[in-house]
Order: C-alpha cells, then structure tokens, then sequence
C-alpha cells in the first residue's frame, strides 16, 4: 500500500506563506498525475493544484497566481507553495497519486488562516 504523508501545514495570518510537502512511499516520475487538494469546513474536496505528464500544471482559480505546485522524483516528494494567504484558504490539505488502477491519498494536514 503506497502512503502519501501530508506535513508543513498550521496556523498562519493573512497575507502569510506556508509550504506543504507531501512525501511518498514509491517513486515517483514525470508519468505520475500528482495533486493538492483541499476540503473547507462544510464543503466538498476540490481540487487546488495537479501536475500530470511530463510536468504540466493546472491550478484552481481561486488560488492561480498564490500557489505554485512542484515536485523532487527523487525524493518523492510534492509540494505546494502559498502566499498571500487569505481566510477562504483555511481548509485540511490533501495530496493525491492517481494512474489508471489506483487512487492513493494522504490524511491531511489542516491550515488556518487568521484575520
């Protein structure tokens, strides 16, 4: 069973930065389709960030020009880049490996954003 460990998450004030990784128990290559995503108090999980094949990245609307996804395949390792935090960025973060025969996902690591 591959694991996805979510870590980097906390409390942060608006304006503020954080950095999520997200560490893999495989490895990992330009083939494999890797996100964030993020679930609101109250809402459903959607999706923030994806890079699929070959590198290529797709980014939320809300959060376009705040966050930069990326990855080390030698590591195994995801991260999210945020800054210019706002309230409606405080939700539980989830990172996501997903092929055409599995679905793997992390617990979450939670970020709250304070006024």
């Amino acid at each position: 069973q591959v694991q996805l460990v979510e870590s980097g998450g906390g409390l942060v004030q608006v304006g503020g930065s954080l950095r999520l990784s997200c560490a893999i128990s495989k490895t990992i290559t330009n083939i494999n389709h890797l996100g964030w995503y993020r679930r609101a108090p109250g809402e459903q999980r959607k999706s923030v960030a994806s890079m699929g094949v070959g590198g290529n990245t797709n980014y939320g609307d809300s959060v376009k020009g705040r966050v930069t996804i990326s990855r080390d395949n030698a590591k195994s390792q995801l991260y999210l880049e945020m800054s210019n935090l706002k309230p409606d960025d405080t939700a539980v973060y989830y990172c996501r490996n997903v092929g055409v025969t599995f679905d793997y996902w992390g617990q979450g690591t939670q970020v709250t954003v304070s006024s």
